[in-house]
């Protein structure tokens, strides 16, 4: 497969794209809770913060994998 000027251009185009539905989709799940939910830890001093999202993972791994089993599932 050639990858010249234009392909490459195409392929940073999509990812543009990609990033930014990511993007809107992290601020309205941010705004619904989602990474606020119980099992997350936040931690930290009076000028520093660590924030760890474990409960979020947990439900993002789980819809992921749902999600991606669905696809595989339709595509046989």
């Amino acid at each position: 497969m050639d990858f010249g000027p234009q392909q490459i251009g195409k392929w940073l185009i999509v990812m543009g794209i990609v990033l930014v539905v990511l993007g809107v989709l992290f601020v309205i799940l941010g705004r619904l809770g989602l990474f606020r939910l119980p099992g997350d830890m936040e931690f930290g001093g009076e000028h520093w913060k660590v924030y760890f999202p474990l409960g979020t993972c947990i439900v993002l791994s789980i819809l992921l994998t749902v999600i991606l089993w669905v696809i595989q599932h339709f595509r046989r």
